[in-house]
């Protein structure tokens, strides 16, 4: 990759939220949730543009007062509870075309995980050119082991682990190594975006991520817990 490369990001917050009401808007530390996450784009001054979409139409007003630099109406059927989220980045980044041209990669910042760093979107770009990725996602070291303390029960109720060792495992350090996608930072060359309807390409890689900047606000638990790790200066 060169210095024309041309990079977009886009921020996609809906209006609606079972587990925190408007959460996109709401306030943590007197500013909006969202805002944490344009600021953050900003900071890494790699962006060509910086793109919100949502069905609210404050969102993207509110967005467009604090450094976005253009904001996409979302399409009803696509920011409902059980709308995937591909399409509606996909249908950012079309829209978005359609007034700056094509863009060659796409990052996507999910406006629920304040706590990232910019630093942490940098270096999920630096993963996409150093390693020829398709695409990059972002995790943290998993507090559960599929091989070792992660079970399912079958259709007769009996417990098994997830993931059978080949051999006994007796402490969790001793699995091989997994993580939680903390759906942070997702970044893709164009061509991996439109190229099918998963996440997990050919070449797709991991930049992992400490725990302590991988909360995702999904309730209103969540939302008191970053609130309070912000408060602390634990970011």
């Amino acid at each position: 990759m060169g210095q024309t490369v041309k990079i977009l990001c886009t921020i996609c917050a809906r209006a609606g939220s079972k587990g925190v009401a408007n959460k996109n808007l709401r306030q943590i530390n007197s500013k909006p949730l969202i805002v944490y996450s344009i600021e953050q784009a900003l900071a890494t001054k790699l962006f060509d543009q910086i793109v919100v979409s949502s069905d609210s139409a404050e969102i993207r007003d509110v967005s467009l007062a604090n450094g976005a630099t253009f904001a996409v109406e979302r399409p009803t059927e696509m920011a409902s509870d059980t709308a995937p989220k591909l399409p509606a980045i996909r249908h950012c980044v079309e829209t978005a075309e359609k007034r700056f041209g094509e863009f060659d990669v796409i990052i996507d910042l999910d406006a629920t995980s304040p706590l990232r760093h910019p630093a942490d979107i940098v270096g999920a770009l630096d993963m996409l050119k150093s390693t020829n990725a398709d695409n990059v996602i972002t995790g943290t070291p998993a507090h559960r082991s599929p091989y070792f303390n992660l079970v399912e029960t079958d259709r007769n109720g009996i417990v098994h682990l997830s993931k059978p060792p080949q051999i006994t495992i007796d402490r969790r350090q001793d699995s091989p190594q997994c993580f939680d996608m903390n759906a942070s930072i997702y970044v893709w060359r164009r061509s991996a975006l439109y190229a099918g309807t998963t996440l997990f390409m050919n070449n797709t890689r991991l930049f992992v991520m400490p725990r302590e900047r991988s909360f995702d606000i999904d309730s209103q638990a969540d939302f008191e817990l970053v609130e309070w790790m912000m408060t602390k200066g634990a970011k």
